[in-house]
């Protein structure tokens, strides 16, 4: 059975809305899209080369799917470390509308969304990664579908764009795998997802043993 594996490029304000350009996304008026840009180092490019290597398959969301489709496939060397995954591997675009996707390989998912990605994680061999599509990230997090999580974090607040967490999302526990920063600043961090929060508290015991002077 393969991992749902995810990877979203995010602002220290949680914005992930058109990481990519200008256009990619406009939602909202938002006209700050292709924030990501000037971090796009050497560290940033080997880290995306290494996730891709161990893709068995992708699961998008439409709006990312659009976007990849409107690039990758004229892409055609199959060495690229990029291009070559994205056309070879199959993708699933979670849609209720798309009917007749052009690109390759691409299979709409439209029914119930737990059982198809359940079933699609059965039988990928390896990692069934999802890039982006942050609302569709949300929904698979809240169903407890995720194994783990890239999060890509640039120095830059927006104050503006579509967030990855609002409130009513399902509270949710990490593990903290690994971490490193690139040279441009961009905070690389890689999370596997343990199951609901817990709880505590940093009260002192009461009595003659408080005897710190913190309370």
């Amino acid at each position: 059975m393969g991992r749902l594996v995810s990877t979203i490029f995010i602002t220290l304000d949680g914005v992930y809305q058109a990481p990519g350009g200008p256009q990619e996304d406009t939602r909202g008026g938002f006209a700050q899209g292709g924030w990501s840009f000037p971090y796009g180092d050497d560290d940033f490019g080997r880290f995306v080369t290494e996730v891709l290597a161990g893709a068995g398959g992708f699961l998008l969301g439409r709006r990312t799917y659009e976007i990849f489709a409107s690039y990758w496939p004229k892409v055609t060397d199959p060495a690229d470390p990029v291009a070559g995954p994205l056309n070879a591997l199959p993708k699933y675009v979670v849609s209720t509308t798309l009917r007749a996707p052009g690109w390759a390989g691409t299979t709409v998912v439209s029914g119930d969304l737990a059982q198809e990605v359940t079933a699609l994680k059965e039988r990928t061999d390896g990692e069934l990664q999802v890039h982006g599509s942050g609302a569709l990230l949300r929904s698979l997090l809240d169903l407890r579908l995720v194994d783990t999580l890239h999060v890509l974090t640039f120095p830059v607040v927006l104050g503006d764009g579509r967030r990855l967490f609002t409130d009513g999302a399902v509270p949710t526990r990490f593990s903290h795998r690994s971490g490193r920063v690139t040279g441009s600043g961009v905070c690389l961090h890689t999370y596997d997802v343990a199951g609901s929060p817990e709880y505590g508290s940093y009260d002192l015991p009461e009595g003659p043993q408080d005897v710190t002077g913190l309370r």
